[in-house]
């Protein structure tokens, strides 16, 4: 990590160059405003084809101990940003194939020569998938939500950040009743997370009890183990109002749709987790548990402009994700 690596991958995330054909970046389906979701129920690659799954939130997805929805070998942000980059079932950005051309369009960006020189220096040839590889994770490791209204009121005992409302569907979030604390859990409320010096922490993979579709693809593990058949991974709570809609295929338009999906225990099967039971609430029960998911939205961090299209802060009138030909050449160091 350093500024210079970081300064970089920001420019690199939002840049549209990345892709084979050049009209999508990671930005496209990372958006800020959504708390780095797309907003789809089922991401679209650049080349038009739908995914079937959704583009999960980067909220402080460096502490993630698994990187993917149902593959629990990719556990560095380095080794994940080559995944949508390269991968071709689905097709997502579609480098594969137009790795020299995508390496000539960056090495054309005079500002682009200036900042992996700095971020790498050095190296005889900067520009190289490695380094925009580790550019971006650089840059991802910055994307931090840690200031919603919840988190005043625990860490900084504010009272009046959370509604009677939303207070009570924190209990009930807690408690032994719902056990949603179970599988949402810690700092991230995605369960197991890793940091610098930390202990290991196993994936957290989990059968929340949905119907499969497509015989089961969108939520089978790739593995031969048939008995981890329908796992997909926990995410993250943080800012769930903003990243809608919701599963890992985007089934249910709205969190009541999902608390009324978990309070029927959804689909009985050998695998489905055993926290995943059923339980009732009353409709006042059910407006306190969304009051608490509301609650966990970070306004700040959803405008914050450090992490926000540094390509349209160097140009207004440039749309968003589509840098200019002749970018400035701006000074990243201090």
């Amino acid at each position: 990590m350093s500024p210079a690596k970081v300064a970089l991958g920001r420019r690199l995330f939002y840049d549209p160059r990345l892709s084979g054909n050049a009209t999508q970046s990671c930005s496209s389906c990372h958006q800020q405003a959504r708390a780095f979701t797309d907003g789809r129920a089922q991401a679209i690659g650049s080349t038009g084809q739908i995914h079937p799954r959704s583009a999960m939130s980067l909220a402080n997805v460096a502490f993630s101990a698994t990187l993917t929805w149902t593959d629990p070998s990719v556990r560095s942000l380095e080794r994940q940003a080559a995944v949508p980059m390269r991968n071709r079932h689905p097709v997502e950005m579609g480098l594969t194939g137009h790795e020299r051309e995508v390496l000539a369009r960056i090495q054309h960006v005079p500002l682009y020569g200036e900042l992996f020189r700095e971020a790498f220096p050095g190296s005889r040839s900067p520009i190289t998938f490695e380094h925009i590889q580790k550019a971006i994770a650089s840059f991802e490791r910055t994307i931090l939500s840690g200031d919603s209204a919840y988190d005043r009121f625990v860490w900084s005992d504010d009272r009046s950040t959370m509604s009677d409302s939303s207070r009570r569907g924190m209990a009930l979030f807690f408690s032994e009743r719902l056990l949603c604390s179970r599988c949402h859990s810690g700092f991230t409320f995605s369960g197991p997370a890793v940091w610098q010096g930390g202990p290991r922490a196993a994936p957290g993979f989990a059968d929340n009890g949905l119907a499969m579709h497509a015989a089961g693809r969108s939520l089978t593990r790739e593995t031969p183990r048939k008995t981890e058949s329908g796992l997909s991974r926990v995410p993250t709570l943080r800012n769930i109002a903003m990243t809608g809609p919701y599963m890992h295929d985007g089934r249910f338009a709205s969190l009541g749709d999902v608390i009324d999906h978990y309070a029927r225990g959804g689909v009985s099967r050998s695998t489905r987790s055993p926290l995943v039971a059923g339980f009732s609430l009353t409709q006042q029960e059910k407006q306190d548990l969304v009051a608490f998911l509301e609650s966990l939205t970070d306004a700040d961090f959803l405008a914050d402009p450090r992490l926000s299209d540094p390509w349209q802060a160097d140009d207004p009138s440039c749309p968003p994700g589509l840098p200019r030909t002749k970018a400035p050449k701006i000074r990243t160091k201090g």
